[in-house]
């Protein structure tokens, strides 16, 4: 089931690249897992997927001794990161994708692991979205920079929700001039239902959880 889920998944990312003159292997699927339990992380581990996204530190501690046997598992933080949560989230994540602040950057950075990161923008006006606001770039670029353990690969932004990829277009499109503009080459954008519109606006990883799991459970 999740194999035939990851074929139709894999499909429609290699549409959009081609029809963008982009190549499949320039885009990284991330598996987004949060609220499922570790058995289908490693179902998802055992039909090939590597990378997998988890929004909360403490739900991911839970399941991580489960999950020792995955030496090529990669997990990404791609929900918010207070920095009271930056030691456990250093030791559980390879990839933090929510950095919104110099503060957040030096209190990852004292951990002393080498981490790659990206900071979150916010392009909307949404008060329940987090991230730095585009003017405040240069200054959580410079600092991520002074950091020696971290590594700045790119951006990645949370749009307003929408059943319509072209009303998330815009904001895709927004996050890659800003990527254009400070020379940063990761763009984390797009998840199942707008996916193409993503790749098409440059998307280098793409945030999937719904069409290879299903709904989440409500809790």
């Amino acid at each position: 089931m999740l194999g035939e889920k990851l074929e139709t998944v894999e499909q429609r990312i290699a549409d959009a690249a081609a029809r963008c003159g982009r190549k499949r292997q320039d885009i990284r699927l991330v598996a987004v897992t949060k609220k499922f339990p570790a058995p289908i992380l490693r179902e998802a581990y055992a039909v090939g997927l590597r990378d997998f996204g988890e929004n909360y530190v403490q739900e991911f501690e839970e399941k991580y001794p489960l999950l020792a046997d995955m030496p090529e598992a990669r997990y990404h933080l791609i929900g918010h990161l207070q920095s009271n949560k930056a030691k456990k989230a250093a030791e559980l994540f390879q990839v933090i994708q929510t950095v919104d602040s110099a503060k957040l950057a030096r209190r990852l950075d004292g951990e002393g692991k080498s981490l790659d990161v990206l900071i979150e923008v916010k392009l909307s006006e949404e008060t329940a979205k987090a991230g730095a606001a585009p003017e405040d770039l240069p200054a959580v670029i410079d600092a991520i920079r002074a950091c020696p353990h971290l590594h700045l690969t790119g951006l990645m932004t949370m749009p307003p929700w929408s059943d319509d990829p072209e009303t998330t277009r815009p904001y895709f499109a927004r996050l890659r001039e800003l990527a254009q503009r400070h020379r940063l080459t990761e763009l984390s954008m797009g998840m199942s239902h707008d996916l193409e519109a993503a790749i098409e606006e440059g998307a280098t990883m793409v945030r999937i959880g719904t069409a290879l799991f299903g709904p989440r459970k409500k809790v």
